[in-house]
């Protein structure tokens, strides 16, 4: 693209941003929000308070945040629990978060699912 497109597409845009400005500017509805948002300032700064403040004030569940929340770095999917088995027979321990733990799988073949899951032991976040 040449220097001299590039410049008028930008003029162009510009034009079109400045009507748009000047359609909100006109509109009675930005004039009635920008109006109460200028007496709510007022008010907050009359009384000492921060939007935070108001905030909490007109929503108290708003500042709370939930108990369980996903991880946000792998994936959004939740850390599974961690599950301790006690195989009763031998006194061996197994900690795991998912069900493809080698020990647990051979236990699971040599006695049935059930019997080792009746092992549980725990299960801790």
């Amino acid at each position: 693209m040449s220097l001299l497109s590039e410049f008028i597409q930008k003029e162009q845009q510009l034009k079109r941003l400045q009507e748009e400005m000047e359609k909100l500017q006109n509109d009675d509805r930005l004039k009635a929000e920008l109006a109460f948002k200028e007496k709510l300032e007022a008010l907050m700064r009359e009384y000492g308070k921060s939007a935070a403040d108001v905030i909490q004030l007109l929503d108290p569940q708003a500042g709370a945040k939930p108990a369980t929340k996903a991880p946000t770095g792998s994936g959004g999917r939740r850390k599974r629990k961690l599950k301790i088995y006690k195989n009763p027979n031998t006194g061996e321990v197994v900690e795991t978060r998912g069900g493809n733990q080698k020990t647990l799988k051979a236990w699971k073949d040599e006695y049935g699912s059930e019997i080792v899951e009746s092992w549980l032991v725990r299960v801790e976040e």
